[in-house]
């Protein structure tokens, strides 16, 4: 097999990576895209595999993303993972699974994100009194902490069902799209909050509120996500 002319763009880790998973076409003649696609292994060091720029993003500063090229890469036969022109099923399977990761770590974003506020609003004074004593400040607390426990107690039902394999792609992708959009509400209501020292890179809630933003665009945007549960909803099953 032969990887020539291919780009893949936004690879999470892929400076750091020693192994990536390539999704190719393996059989343009099938009746659909998806019964034509292969997983391949790619091991660094591969004649024509090339890593280029790692790039540049406004949050999650700790994790590595780049671009890789592929240009004449052989590939022996050895280098398919599993059955030939599965790739797609398998992807499939494992979307559930990657969508609640993003969901669980939307929810425990969003915990992180209150105690730091609720630490903060304590310890902040204003005309002699800290803010917490301000009932718009409670107020908002309040509804921000009923959000998230709501919100944890349907990740946890979500969790329990993937853990005895019963998630499914609409209640997966109910997660993702819930849980992420949250998470930008909670990181923009806490920065309000922490008024203009939330806006100082100092604090932990500036950070938080940029790496949130990814959340509702990678794993299959959240507009994907709405439309994978409607079409749960209409079907005839």
């Amino acid at each position: 097999v032969y990887l020539s002319g291919l780009l893949q763009v936004f690879i999470t880790n892929g400076w750091m990576s020693d192994l990536v998973i390539v999704v190719t076409v393996t059989n343009r003649e099938a009746r659909s895209p998806a019964h034509g696609i292969s997983l391949f292994l790619v091991e660094n060091g591969m004649k024509g595999f090339v890593k280029g720029r790692k790039l540049e993003k406004i949050g999650l500063k700790a994790q590595d993303t780049a671009e890789l090229f592929f240009e004449d890469v052989r590939l022996p036969a050895s280098a398919l993972l599993g059955q030939e022109n599965k790739g797609f099923y398998y992807l499939m399977s494992e979307l559930p699974q990657e969508r609640l990761l993003i969901g669980d770590m939307a929810i425990a974003s969003c915990e992180f994100m209150f105690e730091e506020t609720r630490n903060y609003v304590k310890q902040r004074k204003a005309f002699g009194k800290t803010i917490s004593h301000l009932q718009t400040v409670q107020h908002k607390l309040a509804e921000l902490k009923t959000q998230i426990c709501v919100s944890r107690t349907f990740l946890d039902n979500c969790i329990d069902l993937h853990s005895r394999k019963c998630l499914d792609s609409a209640t997966a992708s109910m997660a993702k799209y819930w849980a992420s959009d949250l998470q930008n509400n909670v990181a923009t209501q806490c920065l309000q909050l922490h008024g203009g020292w939330g806006y100082m890179w100092e604090y932990p809630i500036a950070k938080s509120f940029v790496d949130s933003r990814v959340q509702p665009i990678y794993g299959g945007t959240n507009e994907i996500m709405k439309e994978l549960i409607a079409r749960d909803i209409v079907s005839n099953n």
